[in-house]
């Protein structure tokens, strides 16, 4: 851990940065996916952003070798300019363990609702 000098005493920085938190609380499922819906709800940029999030924290090797593509494509798929192709999608959320599903609308609208309550709590 880093540490800092205040008034000749050493402390140590308890603190870490956003990402590498984030990294660690996408480990688990249930979290990657709410935070994969709550993206797809926002933008098909930041869906991609989110799904990298997510490959980042199941580390990104074992992601692409488990979803057959190689790591540089998963980068690529899920950059700003990514277009993934429909197989490699599926295939890169069954390496996360998860899946695609389509839902009613009005459906989704009370997941999303759902999720903001469970997020408060």
């Amino acid at each position: 851990m880093p540490k800092r000098t205040i008034s000749n005493r050493i402390m140590l920085d308890r603190t870490r940065d956003h990402q590498s938190w984030l990294l660690d609380k996408l480990a688990d499922p249930r979290r990657a996916a709410n935070y994969l819906n709550t993206a797809l709800d926002d933008s098909p940029q930041m869906f991609l952003e989110a799904v990298r999030d997510v490959a980042q924290a199941r580390q990104m090797t074992r992601v692409a070798r488990n979803a057959g593509v190689t790591r540089e494509s998963l980068y690529k798929a899920t950059s700003p300019a990514g277009n993934p192709t429909f197989e490699t999608f599926v295939a890169v959320l069954a390496a996360m363990d998860l899946t695609f599903e389509v839902v009613a609308k009005s459906q989704r609208v009370s997941n999303a609702r759902r999720r903001r309550r469970a997020a408060s709590i």
